[in-house]
């Protein structure tokens, strides 16, 4: 079977490496783009990994590609991954007891729920609603999407892989891949996991947008938090070395153009007031020292998918984990290539 994976970002590169790595592995060429293609989401990615989700379904897959990181030490020095635990806080009313019992059951000892009081006596914090649960994560933290991708893609080697430079303009339903110099090539199997550029491959491809990403870096340390999301305000961070803080919160000011973003003050500005309200009392939270502004594929469900492109039977996309593919790409490629062999 000779299958093509176009885009060489985290999700590409994993998936590549599944295949390659199969009993069944297909001739497979990586479509990696250009030199000096622009910065995309696995570039400016925070990297915070952890095991729990609010949905189910990402849920799993955080858990189980959690848990194969601890299993593998290839993976956590490819990706230089940090261990600093992690804070999610959820919703009042959520109940997360049987996703905690599903990571426990994958990494022991790893999960426990906080009430917002526990959690605001243990670390200071300050606004927390009243009711709520977070779940707490001995083992989590951030590792760098960027490092592992260039591992991993330098560790597909030998016969049957190519790994091409040339830039893709479009793909057709029938699986052939027009290059901007004008060529083209057929394959038997197609998977377009471009990130935000992926509608722009497919025409008339719908469900899949190119949202914003963007984090500030703060001078700000906050001993114990280590990676923290808050689904009340969209909040998220993790330290940034032993001195800083990254800081972000959820954004959708419309669709964007992919390599066009550039930092929003007016964003900064709000994440950095959302934060505010939340540190501990007596500790202010000084400006970022720089903004990083950059873009990911959103899908309706969030989650990191090998989906089947509508009228191409032997073309699919592997994109739309919404931000959250650092965590859950792992467990992701994994399925996405058993379903792509059991094609063969």
């Amino acid at each position: 079977m000779r299958t093509a994976v176009i885009g060489g970002g985290i999700a590409g590169a994993l998936l590549s490496h599944r295949l390659r790595q199969s009993a069944g592995r297909p001739d497979l060429t990586v479509f990696a783009g250009p030199a000096g293609y622009p910065a995309d989401a696995t570039f400016a990615s925070g990297g915070m990994v952890r095991g729990f989700a609010p949905d189910a379904e990402q849920g799993r897959l955080a858990a189980e590609s959690l848990a194969e990181l601890y299993a593998s030490a290839w993976l956590r020095q490819a990706g230089d991954y940090r261990e600093t635990g992690s804070v999610h806080l959820l919703r009042p009313g959520a109940d997360p007891a049987g996703a905690v019992a599903r990571l426990n059951g994958l990494l022991p000892g790893s999960a426990a729920t906080e009430t917002s009081a526990e959690l605001a006596r243990r670390l200071a914090l300050r606004g927390l609603p009243d009711g709520a649960l977070a779940v707490v994560e001995r083992r989590a933290g951030y590792l760098s999407p960027a490092l592992l991708r260039s591992c991993v893609l330098d560790d597909l080697t030998g016969p049957g892989v190519t790994i091409s430079g040339a830039e893709v303009r479009r793909v057709t339903t029938d699986g052939e891949v027009l290059l901007a110099d004008g060529s083209s090539a057929a394959f038997d199997t197609v998977v377009v996991a471009a990130g935000a550029w992926t509608p722009g491959l497919l025409p008339g491809l719908t469900g899949l947008r190119a949202r914003r990403v963007q984090y500030g870096v703060h001078p700000f340390a906050m001993p114990g938090l280590g990676v923290f999301a808050d689904d009340n305000t969209g909040l998220y961070g993790r330290p940034h070395g032993s001195g800083a803080l990254l800081l972000g919160q959820d954004a959708d000011d419309g669709d964007v153009t992919p390599g066009e973003v550039r930092p929003d003050p007016r964003l900064a500005a709000r994440a950095a007031a959302t934060a505010r309200r939340l540190l501990p009392a007596g500790r202010p939270l000084p400006a970022a020292r720089w903004l990083r502004a950059s873009f990911d594929c959103y899908s309706a469900s969030g989650v990191l998918r090998l989906r089947p492109v509508p009228g191409a039977a032997r073309v699919f996309t592997f994109t739309g984990g919404s931000g959250t593919a650092a965590k859950t790409a792992l467990a992701a490629s994994r399925r996405a290539a058993t379903d792509l062999l059991a094609l063969a």
